[in-house]
């Protein structure tokens, strides 16, 4: 079953793609690999799950924030590519989580990207290496940033 498939099966509704909040490129291809800059939990609305984890937000949530940020990359890889099928598989995350100087469950959070993306490019190609960090602070008071490493395929 293909990626595309999935997101049909699985009733996911993708956010538009953000925009560059800054001098940088969303999707920085070089080779056969699809380098993803820091994508936040943007929403339909173009506004962003924001508070600190341990504070504004509770681990629930927090993994809501981080799938709905999977799903902005999702979104960025659609409109670079025209369809998810081009990504062969994911190689590397880095979760940032804006969190409490107490709270240290920081993995728990970034699950909720990692199981939107094994859920839709299947375990053997979606679950890659990963980091999951706690900060002080994110732009915009972002819950959660993630940036990513896809493999993709030639045309």
């Amino acid at each position: 079953m293909t990626a595309e498939q999935r997101l049909v099966d699985l009733k996911v509704i993708l956010p538009p793609a953000p925009k560059p909040g800054g001098v940088y490129r969303p999707i920085l291809i070089q080779g056969n690999l699809a380098y993803v800059s820091g994508h936040g939990p943007m929403q339909d609305d173009y506004s962003y799950i924001i508070g600190k984890v341990g504070t504004d937000l509770n681990i629930d949530e927090a993994k809501l924030a981080a799938r709905q940020t999977g799903l902005a990359i999702l979104a960025s890889l659609r409109a670079k590519f025209g369809s998810l099928n081009r990504v062969k598989c994911l190689l590397k995350s880095f979760g940032m989580v804006n969190a409490h100087t107490d709270f240290s469950k920081h993995p728990l959070v970034i699950n909720g990207y990692s199981d939107l993306m094994a859920e839709v490019f299947g375990e053997e190609n979606g679950i890659g290496a990963r980091s999951a960090v706690g900060v002080g602070s994110l732009p915009g008071n972002m819950a959660v940033e993630i940036e990513a490493v896809f493999e993709i395929n030639k045309v």
